[in-house]
């Protein structure tokens, strides 16, 4: 079976827990979100499989290979991240050139292709694009990389909407055309909700689920009215969390919704709104 495995992965630096007895499978041919608060752990996960750290214990394969210091293992991995690998004084068509030594299936005709769409300026040096275009030109070479699993860390970083829209449009292309695995590592859960087939969420370093997304949600529901009606109803119920405004409450449930009284609305709740009850102390 082909994929991503990751078995009882732990990172500790010194006090700090980071990640703590990750085990799941990332499956190839499938577009994943990566959700978790700020600090929960996810660039450490992502930049652990990009072999840019090395685990306290645990183990990773690719395709069923050990993946640390293993050329031909991370050649099928490519991570876009916020911070910029590249090397910034080059032009962007040298730095396409310089990716491809590493990544051989780098698709240099669909990179420029790719850099008209998005109006980039191919031949301006790295360090001279704005926020904007610095994220574009990594997203670009990311698409472009022919890798077998991409990881995007916060890919629309100083992107406008126009841009956003391109690049999940180019996103659902590729991942059509190649098959690819796609990991994207997001806050802005409702924009790419509906990219989204499995996701992954983390929170202070431990896995709190790794499921389809409709299964995620249809797993669950919200339901709302005033909040006596709602404590009675949801009693003896697994209530992931709750928000109350002026007497009227909504409670987010896990299972399916029965013998509703009146009273009561019940409504499918967000892959948002259950990642953040989800997550919350």
């Amino acid at each position: 079976m082909r994929g991503i495995e990751l078995k009882n992965l732990t990172k500790h630096y010194k006090d700090t827990k980071a990640l703590e007895n990750i085990s799941l499978t990332i499956e190839y041919g499938k577009i994943y979100g990566l959700l978790g608060r700020n600090g929960a752990g996810k660039s450490t996960m992502v930049n652990l499989i990009s072999n840019r750290i090395f685990p306290t214990s645990g183990e990773i394969f690719v395709d069923g290979e050990m993946s640390i210091e293993n050329d031909e293992a991370l050649r099928k991995i490519f991570t876009m991240s916020e911070h910029n690998l590249l090397p910034v004084d080059r032009k962007f068509k040298d730095a396409v050139k310089l990716v491809k030594e590493f990544y051989p299936a780098l698709d240099e005709d669909y990179a420029f292709a790719l850099a008209e769409k998005f109006e980039l300026d191919v031949k301006k040096k790295l360090m001279s694009l704005s926020t904007g275009y610095s994220s574009i030109s990594k997203l670009i070479i990311a698409l472009a990389s022919g890798a077998d699993y991409i990881f995007f860390d916060e890919p629309v970083l100083g992107l406008d909407p126009n841009h956003r829209e391109l690049f999940y449009k180019e996103l659902i292309d590729r991942y059509a055309n190649t098959g690819s695995t796609f990991v994207i590592s997001t806050h802005l859960i409702d924009e790419c909700a509906s990219l989204i087939e499995k996701a992954i969420i983390i929170d202070k370093g431990r896995l709190v689920t790794a499921e389809d997304t409709e299964k995620i949600m249809q797993d669950s529901y919200t339901v709302t009215g005033p909040a006596e009606l709602v404590d009675k109803y949801t009693a003896g119920k697994t209530v992931i969390g709750s928000d109350n405004v002026g007497g009227i409450k909504s409670a987010y449930v896990k299972g399916k919704a029965e013998n509703v009284p009146q009273g009561l609305e019940i409504s499918k709740a967000s892959l948002q709104s259950l990642f953040i009850r989800m997550t919350n102390d």
